[in-house]
């Protein structure tokens, strides 16, 4: 089934998010398709909103750029005590294999969790936590009965507020926040007001370095092209012939977008990775984290997965972070910071080059991707547009999951969705604001009635 909306790919209006890219090196084709949200923005708060909000000043300046620990910084004993913020999900999980890899490194002092009960409840045997929660108040029972018996019980908060609690727990010192999309916002605001490191695991590795605002030149962000690009065998050579071609697109099947030939994800983010809007997302990130233009940030297709990201410094200098793609690494680089632990070739295998033979790259076609162009628009219209795409595209993802619309309907909900925000979009939103547009978008996104026809977009 289709979604009733212009022609795919189309043109929203006569603005573009094309832009000269600095630099030869990766130089993306022209964009082929047409999308700009650069429309009257609205600052007045409603009324029913609070008024009172830090985020009101705008956005945070970016990172410093401080790669080493402040001093006198270290404020416990023994293993550094941490919360898990989604401890059932594939961050969560391998997470805690970490942890109990190094027991001596890292301890658990806090757990929260969706739904998953069971897990969650062999996870609390296992680790031991002070505090769980579950976000899904109607299994609080279940959750108890799961822990009868349990030798150390801990406190068990129900709902929201249990997850918030258990991203402020007083004890913890690094929070890793596994939770997709909005409902990760409050408990990771939580962690902030409460002082705590934020273990932004919910991504591929971000650029990192001892680098200050001023010496980046440009941001190169590396993404596999998902399970539409096929890889042979060990990674090693690239069979180009076996692409996805674009009018093939239209068949993918659920099935298809899961079978990514490189990472083992959770669904939502393995078919983001087909639809590339995860990199579109680490654009936006890169630009709030980095205070990076957006024509100075890049997306380059690097099937092999093994150059996670790249930075470019003002004298055309490029550096890069590489490694198998196994998430595990950039989690213990984050629970360890500013350490490094050792880990043993048995469970961590070391990248071997010569094995690998080559590492090639290309530009994201944008008539098989719009999800880029999609994302720099959202971004430059800012405000709330940035947080309206991210709860379309999960709504959309959810419901192409469910078989309630096609993968080409992904890209469709998104940009009718952000079409429609155009009037209503805040540009300095208080944290009221933010989680209203973000619901306010999941809404309008599941109204969008599918059709055969795909052609105009209609409301149920």
């Amino acid at each position: 089934m289709a979604l009733k909306v212009a022609s795919f790919p189309g043109e929203l209006s006569s603005g573009t998010t094309s832009s000269s890219r600095r630099g030869a090196a990766f130089r993306p084709r022209q964009h082929q398709r047409k999308v700009d949200f650069t429309f009257q923005r609205r600052d007045k708060r409603a009324a029913y909103l609070r008024t009172c909000c830090s985020m009101q000043q705008g956005p945070p300046p970016a990172w410093p750029g401080r790669a080493v620990a402040e001093p006198e910084r270290r404020s416990w004993e023994g293993p550094k005590p941490i919360s898990i913020v989604g401890s059932t999900g594939s961050i969560g999980t391998q997470t805690l294999d970490i942890v109990a890899e190094n027991p001596d490194k890292f301890r658990v002092v806090a757990l929260a969790a969706g739904s998953n009960v069971t897990l969650l409840a062999d996870q609390v045997k296992t680790f031991k936590p002070k505090l769980v929660a579950v976000r899904n108040e109607s299994l609080l029972n279940e959750l108890k009965e799961a822990l009868a018996g349990c030798e150390e019980m801990p406190e068990i908060i129900p709902g929201e507020q249990g997850v918030i609690e258990v991203a402020r727990h007083p004890d913890a010192v690094t929070v890793v926040t596994g939770i997709v999309g909005c409902a990760g916002l409050k408990p990771t605001v939580a962690a902030i007001e409460a002082g705590k490191d934020i273990a932004l695991a919910n991504k591929e590795t971000l650029i990192a370095g001892g680098l200050s605002e001023g010496s980046l030149r440009r941001v190169i962000l590396t993404a596999s092209g998902g399970a539409f690009r096929s890889i042979e065998l060990h990674l090693i050579s690239i069979d180009d012939d076996r692409d996805w071609p674009v009018e093939k697109l239209k068949d993918v099947k659920v099935a298809d977008a899961l079978k990514h030939p490189n990472w083992s994800m959770g669904k939502k983010i393995t078919v983001d990775s087909a639809t590339l809007f995860n990199k579109g997302l680490e654009v936006i990130e890169a630009h709030y984290l980095f205070g990076a233009e957006y024509d100075d940030i890049e997306i380059v297709i690097h099937p092999q997965s093994i150059i996670h990201s790249m930075i470019e410094t003002q004298d055309s200098s490029v550096l890069a972070q590489l490694g198998w793609p196994d998430m595990r690494l950039p989690i213990l680089y984050t629970l360890s910071w500013p350490d490094r632990v050792y880990c043993s070739e048995v469970t961590w295998p070391r990248l071997d080059l010569c094995k690998l033979g080559s590492l090639t790259f290309k530009a994201p076609d944008n008539v098989k991707y719009p999800s880029v162009d999609l994302a720099y628009a959202a971004g430059r219209a800012g405000g709330t547009m940035t947080g309206v795409l991210s709860a379309a595209n999960e709504k959309a993802v959810e419901l192409f999951i469910d078989e309630k619309i096609s993968y080409l309907d992904i890209f469709k909900v998104v940009e009718m969705t952000c079409d429609a925000h155009r009037n209503e979009l805040v540009t300095r939103p208080s944290l009221e604001e933010i989680i209203h547009y973000d619901q306010w978008a999941r809404k309008f996104a599941a109204n969008l009635q599918p059709s055969s026809s795909g052609r105009s977009p209609v409301l149920a």
